[in-house]
């Protein structure tokens, strides 16, 4: 049969693609969609990137690793058992959700070579798009995937995956050399290759992040013998004598760098693995009681009066000119404008998107068969058809637009450093902009710790003998990018600071988002609405070692749960490559950094959508 010469010649390499992808899935029901938006896939929906007539060598390579990639995730992975293990910690959760992903690749390419090469398509570009190198190695996380990839697949990387492991490679084989071997041995078994992974990230040094183990019903003599150890510990810690050695510990100079895994395992003994959150605040001094000497009563949270600090006497809240001077200021926006141009025309049509619906939404209205007013020019043909028909009048009115503020919580912890951290710089510049020329007012805020590990609180922690469950141990940084009612060519070039090196540290989001929308409820406007951008959930490697381990978490969601019952001020927010749907209603996860752009325009314009429906439907 002759091709239909209208017919786009890629249109029956898509068919194929899809029916081989849904094939492959073992799911006939799997919607399989081509779109120039980044690849990605959600329930039953799978989106594959666009193949444009002339079929290129690349889009061919790619629609098919993608495919690929999409089914064998919804042939191999049961979402239930990944979410039964995922472990608590930030870190440790990344790893274990990399170690996943590189589980089924493996699995898959040993069992189809062909399923294998398309992967490999996809990881090399991968790898060209997030710029690694020999000289620029990919992060942790992104190695370790890299490495249980090619262990399990035994199959060599592609060369230019190879480069991104870099250094990691020798340093991984000697920390998980044993955990490694016995994780390709079960890589079709999801459940047990869970529990190995669990040991991978524990050879990593990252097993204080990893919570409890799930499967108490079948305990580990080795595991009895930790519960036996940590027992004796916490009795000691109650009441009994410490051993000479630990007392001559206590009494050594303090060394806040030194003294964090000291601190984890002296907490873990006084927590017990059956402590809760309620009974470990029940062990700190209440207010009528007699505090540590030297504590300072900290001020409780509004979301939950338990959350501690320790103290807040080296927190700050500062204007970017405060923390670098105008000329430093001046070269990092020069920075941040070079990262810009790539991306000025996408970002432009998405901001002129929003912009276009708002001020349609601002724009006034007619009420039209007015006795009086401007005449109705689109009704002059019933009078030229029947001059006894009266003249038909319009008049103007003003649309009622509310007052709005928008405020942008961006995280500025470590995890974002690199593109993260330059594409929500840029898309905040834009979306401020647009917003500004729609009359609506933007404040930018940032959130971080002045110090790795605890700073200058953990000193005083431990100048003051370490007390147990201290509460929140490090200085908080507040960051004022833009204040609402700047104007935007003064504060341009305040962005540029997110670019400086050593700015990024770790992350205290509970704290940050009660202080944000505190800044938003002083405000005048009648609609408020806070929009959070982060990559991963609270971590602060000081407090959760001395606290429990969902310290930061479970305040996290309290101050969640509070503002959005109260309703005042409308939260949303945007994960980058981290499920942030299990803390907001509201909420979008994103996997990769370029699509923050159209995400933040994309809920902006939700919102005022929505409550356009509502006025109408009024």
């Amino acid at each position: 049969m002759a091709r239909d010469p209208k017919q786009n010649p890629a249109e029956p390499f898509r068919k194929a693609v899809a029916e081989a992808t849904r094939a492959l899935a073992e799911d006939p029901d799997l919607a399989v969609k081509f779109s120039v938006d980044p690849p990605g896939m959600s329930g039953q929906d799978a989106r594959l990137p666009q193949v444009s007539h002339r079929m290129s060598d690349k889009e061919v390579r790619l629609a098919r690793g993608y495919g690929d990639a999409f089914a064998i995730r919804r042939k191999h992975h049961d979402a239930g058992v990944h979410a039964e293990y995922v472990p608590q910690g930030d870190v440790a959760r990344a790893l274990f959700d990399a170690m996943e992903t590189a589980r089924i690749e493996a699995l898959a390419t040993r069992r189809m070579p062909g399923v294998g090469d398309n992967l490999d398509a996809v990881l090399s570009d991968e790898c060209k798009r997030r710029g690694w190198t020999p000289d620029e190695p990919a992060e942790i996380v992104d190695a370790a995937r890299l490495l249980v990839r090619s262990a399990g697949s035994g199959r060599a990387l592609p060369e230019i995956a190879e480069g991104a492991l870099g250094g990691w490679r020798e340093t991984l084989e000697q920390q998980v050399s044993d955990a490694l071997g016995r994780a390709c041995a079960v890589l079709d078994d999801q459940r047990s290759f869970a529990r190995v992974a669990w040991d991978m990230i524990d050879d990593m040094g990252y097993g204080d992040q990893l919570g409890q183990r799930p499967e108490e019903s079948e305990p580990d003599p080795e595991e009895d013998s930790e519960e036996g150890d940590d027992q004796a510990e916490e009795n000691q810690e109650g009441g009994g004598e410490q051993p000479d050695d630990d007392q001559a510990q206590e009494d050594a100079p303090p060394d806040p760098e030194s003294s964090d895994e000291s601190g984890a395992e002296q907490m873990m003994a006084i927590e017990g693995e059956d402590a809760d959150f309620s009974e470990g605040m029940e062990m700190l001094p209440d207010e009528d009681g007699a505090p540590d000497e030297g504590a300072r009563p900290s001020p409780p949270s509004e979301a939950d009066p338990e959350y501690r600090i320790f103290t807040t006497e080296m927190d700050e809240e500062v204007t970017v000119d405060e923390l670098c001077d105008p000329d430093e200021l001046e070269r990092l926006r020069g920075f941040l404008d070079q990262q810009l141009a790539p991306y000025q025309s996408v970002v432009g049509r998405l901001a002129n998107r929003l912009q276009r619906l708002l001020l349609a939404q601002q724009n006034r209205a007619w009420e039209f068969d007015r006795e009086e007013g401007m005449l109705d020019a689109g009704r002059l043909a019933r009078v030229v058809a029947n001059p006894t028909t009266p003249l038909s009048f319009k008049v103007e009115k003003d649309s009622k637009f509310r007052d709005t503020v928008v405020t942008l919580l961006i995280d500025n912890s470590g995890s974002m450093r690199g593109r993260p951290i330059s594409i929500a710089a840029i898309s905040a510049d834009i979306l401020a902009r647009t917003l500004e020329r729609c009359n609506v007012k933007t404040e930018i805020l940032g959130f971080t710790t002045r110090q790795w590990k605890g700073g200058a609180a953990r000193k005083a922690w431990t100048e003051q003998g370490r007390p147990p469950l201290p509460g929140r141990l490090n200085d908080l940084r507040h960051i004022i990018y833009k204040a609402a009612d700047a104007p935007w060519r003064r504060a341009r070039r305040n962005l540029g600071l997110m670019m400086r090196e050593g700015l990024l540290k770790e992350n205290i989001d509970g704290e940050a988002l009660e202080w944000a929308h505190a800044r938003l409820m002083s405000r005048p406007e009648q609609r408020r609405i806070l929009m959070v951008i982060s990559d991963g959930a609270p971590v602060d490697d000081s407090t959760l070692a001395t606290n429990p381990s969902n310290y930061l978490e479970q305040h996290l969601r309290d101050v969640i749960a509070m503002v959005e019952k109260r309703g005042a001020v409308e939260l949303l927010a945007i994960g980058i490559g981290h499920d942030v749907t299990r803390y907001y209603k509201r909420a979008v996860t994103i996997t990769d950094a370029e699509q923050l752009a159209g995400a933040m325009t994309d809920q902006l314009a939700a919102l005022f959508e929505a409550d356009t429906g509502s006025k109408r439907r009024k």
